[in-house]
């Protein structure tokens, strides 16, 4: 019973208080996925925005429900309309996320989250300097292992990279890690679940912030 009565008071302090933008960046490896994934499988109230790609789907995958699957030229005509809050291009496909999609589920009251990039977190930081909407719901929070040597074994535990691009990857994160102070929070990765409870203390910390708070009923 005593669970219960905490979700549901969780329940109401998210539909009280305003939306947020979870930004949430990490070196290749530095488990900012997993966290993702736990907090939209633990926060109803928490959703992805679905982002674009000029990739080709995949089996089993929808158009509009794991991504937005568009033409080479359709994706820059909305890049030249200025309608991505920041893309990327990964591996020869283009990535982004429009800001129509974002704040179309901040209006419906739901807190979204995006995992991207050091380098998109900066280009939507920008962005919403000039939007005050996208400004008030903006938290970023920069995701990494204690150490270079920590994040180094975490890779070769994967598996899945020779070591030539394991040394590529470290290169990046040593230049991504130099970049954690932009950030408005450090969160420092120790276990899948540590991480989840630190994250949620961000989130329940930003959602009785005074600027999005609802005043009490007097």
């Amino acid at each position: 019973m005593k669970d219960e009565n905490r979700e549901s008071e969780a329940a109401a302090v998210a539909r009280t208080s305003s939306p947020l933008l979870i930004v949430i960046s990490a070196p290749s490896g530095g488990g900012k996925t997993t966290l993702c994934q736990q907090l939209l499988a633990t926060n109803p109230n928490i959703t992805r925005a679905v982002t674009c790609t000029t990739r080709a789907p995949r089996e089993g995958e929808r158009d509009g429900v794991d991504y937005y699957f568009l033409d080479a030229a359709a994706f820059q005509k909305r890049v030249h309309a200025g309608e991505f809050l920041e893309h990327a291009t990964v591996h020869g496909n283009r990535y982004g996320n429009a800001k129509s999609e974002v704040l179309g589920k901040l209006l419906q009251g739901r807190d979204v989250v995006l995992n991207i990039d050091v380098q998109g977190a900066a280009t939507i930081r920008t962005k919403a300097a000039g939007e005050a909407e996208l400004n008030r719901a903006l938290v970023t929070v920069f995701l990494t292992p204690p150490s270079l040597a920590t994040l180094a074994k975490r890779l070769r535990m994967r598996g899945a990279d020779s070591e030539a691009a394991i040394q590529m990857r470290l290169d990046r994160a040593r230049q991504e890690i130099a970049q954690w102070n932009h950030f408005d929070y450090l969160l420092i990765s120790t276990t899948v679940a540590e991480d989840l409870s630190r994250m949620q203390c961000i989130i329940a910390a930003e959602k009785m912030r005074q600027s999005r708070a609802e005043p009490p009923e007097l």
